[in-house]
């Protein structure tokens, strides 16, 4: 066949082919007519499906619906953690409230027959009225218990290292700044609660109260909350890339109550550890505690302590972030969990 004349596209002509195939191509092509096959059958182009729909691209609302559903599952899971380990047992619950209200007590008659019977009382002149040194002292235990419980709890997460369980939870899903505030506010909630509820129901009974509305009680609240898991989520943060945080606990225990105005206050302090009790949120949140509990301060003049509590918040956070952005850059690099 390669001597016969092709057509233009390579075939031969009908007359050129050999007798048999001449007479059988009619014949195939009456009985076998080509017809366009089915899509999803064999040979064909394959099933035909609709084009598919673009996905709706999903709201900020449910974004954000979503995001607070994780961190509610992440704040539970270490709420019930550490209920099962540390806050389970009764004696436990009892001294929470005992231990407390031993140490206000105990700072009360000590500090109350030397401010009243002598030249200090002309300076400060609260000291001289028993109910109201006792609301003052009051308020400072009761804000101590929400900022020192954060510490030993930082102090406690610390203990992840050694029982092997830090690297599940850098491993979980969680994310790295909820878990650390979930972390805090679990301990935070289990210490303050029942301290919380006592000196609420004492100081209503006794009429100790000097409120300007009852607004107050919910900008109280969230002026302790709020200030304390941030300053639990720093804690945590450094605490947990630290391999000694015996150091921090000890720094953080008798300085801060002293410069933090929880049992005298602040003005009666030198310049300089006003400056360090200003950077401390205790400090800020006492000031607005006292103020709308036992000042009768309205909104406007809380509103500068509020303004200086949120801006210490966010730096608060931002340094919790950018300590878990070093801890991890660092443990990706070198293998240590190390934040220097």
């Amino acid at each position: 066949m390669s001597g016969h004349p092709r057509h233009p596209g390579g075939l031969p002509r009908p007359e050129h082919l050999p007798r048999t195939e001449a007479l059988l191509l009619p014949l195939a092509d009456r009985l076998l007519p080509l017809r366009p096959v089915e899509p999803g059958r064999p040979g064909g182009p394959g099933p035909h499906r609709p084009p598919r729909r673009p996905r709706p691209l999903r709201s900020a609302a449910h974004q954000v619906r979503a995001e607070l559903r994780h961190a509610g599952k992440v704040f539970a899971a270490e709420a019930l953690k550490q209920h099962r380990t540390m806050f389970g047992q009764p004696l436990v619950v009892a001294s929470m409230l005992i231990w407390p209200l031993l140490q206000l007590a105990a700072t009360y008659y000590t500090l109350h027959p030397i401010a009243a019977g002598s030249a200090a009382a002309a300076r400060w002149p609260l000291a001289a009225d028993p109910a109201k040194l006792l609301g003052f002292l009051a308020t400072g235990a009761l804000a101590w218990a929400f900022f020192f419980s954060l510490v030993q709890s930082a102090w406690n997460f610390s203990y992840e290292r050694t029982t092997g369980t830090l690297e599940l939870l850098f491993l979980s899903p969680a994310g790295r700044l909820v878990l650390m505030l979930a972390n805090g506010a679990g301990a935070l909630l289990q210490n303050a609660w029942l301290l919380t509820c006592f000196l609420g129901a004492a100081a209503f009974g006794f009429g100790s109260l000097q409120v300007a509305g009852c607004w107050t009680y919910p900008v109280v609240l969230l002026a302790l909350l709020l200030p304390a898991m941030a300053w639990g989520a720093l804690l945590n943060s450094l605490m947990v890339f630290s391999r000694d945080s015996t150091f921090v606990y000890t720094v953080l225990d008798d300085p801060m109550w002293f410069v933090g105005g929880v049992r005298l206050p602040v003005f009666a302090l030198p310049g300089l550890l006003r400056v360090f009790g200003a950077a401390l949120p205790l400090t800020g949140s006492l000031a607005v505690v006292r103020g709308a509990l036992l000042e009768r301060q309205d909104l406007a003049e809380l509103a500068p302590a509020l303004a200086r509590l949120a801006v210490l918040c966010v730096l608060l956070l931002a340094g919790a972030v950018l300590a878990l952005r070093l801890g991890e850059a660092r443990a990706q690099r070198t293998g240590g969990l190390r934040l220097v």
